[in-house]
């Protein structure tokens, strides 16, 4: 073998392209050195981070299971077969398709599979917590179909059933969805699969954000109440990053399949569906129903300091992996907070609230979630004092004190990067 073919084998990153190691690297301290309250990352394990780096990524197999365009697919067949019956147990359902390469690929799956052009679908709107997919404008659900929305109640900030019940009336959408990208509270399946029943639409939930908590008994599970499910894997169920449609009715399951493959996407991104597989036994394991319990015990204790601080916060508090604090009360936008934040090193992102006068490039608000410091083991004690550092920064930033603001912000960043470090993660190479 000449020694070019070696080097080719042998060669790691830094060998090879010095500089994307070098950027590997910053993205490693980065992540080490901060504290990750974006509520939709999580820290996968070294045991999925292996499998999403593997050989697998060598390998193209359009179709499914036995039914491949391609040969030499024995391996990769029962690599994804594992995964679908890990999904299936691990939800019990009686149907998982685990080839979506994100959660808005699972959801134009469905849309695809039940829809037709210029439907009408129903989702929750954007400024109300709604996710870009449920039918926002600028998205391909607000291009393609009708897309009508639901909001939440202006004072309680929760989902207002009544008017969306009158709307769905009105409009008769052929599918509903339920779930959200910043709603802070339970959703009420139940009611929804009411609604759907009176005006004859099809249940779609997306639990996205949700599917760690369902899958660890912490939030109600969907399956049995809605017709589909959608969700990415990588958030709170802290698999490799990706989506996955489930669903028990049998018809739904076979259109489900066809949209996807021939339909939205060619060949799976096998590395990623063994990262899903080894996420899904994680899971599945004793300990991972402690582990999404303390999401939530964490979220909650962020959320009470935070309000005991004088943040405000929508709904009031948190069910759930996220809180959504208003800044608006401070005179203090979202996007300041966000990039304040960010250089304290808390990573946050800027997020609307509900009736929202600021854009979506602006926000008064900004999303926190406690998937990622939870899987660190941060726990209620530590939630507690980043609350606290949070606080401390808005009330800065109020203050319109730039020299103070510089000063806070090293001050914090360095409190941070103390709590990281009693909370490792990959070791540094």
């Amino acid at each position: 073998m000449s020694q070019d073919r070696l080097a080719f084998f042998a060669n790691p990153t830094a060998v090879t392209d010095p500089s994307v190691a070098q950027l590997i690297r910053a993205e490693h301290r980065r992540q080490s050195e901060g504290l990750e309250m974006i509520a939709s990352e999580n820290i996968a394990s070294q045991a999925v981070i292996e499998a999403t780096g593997s050989v697998l990524a060598n390998k193209y197999a359009e179709g499914y299971p036995a039914r491949r365009y391609y040969g030499g697919c024995d391996v990769v067949d029962e690599i994804e077969a594992l995964a679908i019956e890990r999904a299936k147990q691990l939800f019990g359902v009686s149907f998982a398709n685990v080839q979506p390469h994100s959660g808005s690929q699972a959801n134009q799956t469905v849309f695809m599979a039940l829809l037709k052009p210029g439907d009408t679908l129903m989702g929750m709107s954007l400024d109300a917590g709604g996710h870009l997919t449920h039918g926002a404008r600028p998205n391909i659900s607000g291009k393609w179909f009708n897309a009508v929305s639901y909001g939440v109640d202006p004072e309680t900030h929760l989902i207002d059933f009544d008017e969306l019940h009158a709307t769905a009336k009105k409009h008769r959408p052929k599918l509903i969805i339920a779930g959200a990208t910043a709603y802070p509270r339970l959703v009420d399946f139940q009611r929804f699969r009411t609604i759907c029943d009176d005006v004859g639409a099809y249940l779609m939930v997306d639990m996205a954000h949700f599917a760690g908590l369902v899958a660890g008994g912490v939030y109600p599970s969907p399956v049995g109440i809605a017709d589909v499910i959608t969700t990415t894997t990588h958030k709170t169920l802290r698999c490799a990053r990706g989506g996955m449609v489930i669903t028990n009715d049998e018809d739904i399951a076979k259109k489900i399949n066809s949209a996807l493959f021939p339909g939205l996407q060619g060949g799976p991104l096998l590395q990623m569906i063994a990262g899903k597989a080894v996420g899904f036994w994680e899971a599945l394991q004793p300990s991972f129903a402690d582990y999404a319990a303390r999401i939530v015990k964490n979220a909650q204790a962020f959320a009470e300091q935070l309000h005991t601080d004088g943040i405000r916060l929508v709904s009031g508090g948190t069910d759930t992996h996220l809180i959504l604090a208003d800044f608006s009360p401070l005179g203090v936008s979202g996007k300041d907070a966000d990039l304040s934040l960010g250089r304290a090193g808390i990573s946050t992102n800027k997020n609307n609230v509900p009736n929202d006068p600021q854009p979506p490039t602006i926000t008064s608000g900004v999303r926190f979630g406690t998937p990622a410091i939870t899987t660190r083991g941060l726990g209620e004690e530590e939630c507690r004092t980043v609350a606290k550092l949070v606080a401390r920064l808005a009330h800065t930033l109020s203050e319109k004190d730039a020299s103070k603001l510089e000063r806070t912000e090293k001050e914090i960043r360095a409190e941070a990067v103390a709590i990281a470090a009693r909370f490792p993660i990959y070791p540094m190479n």
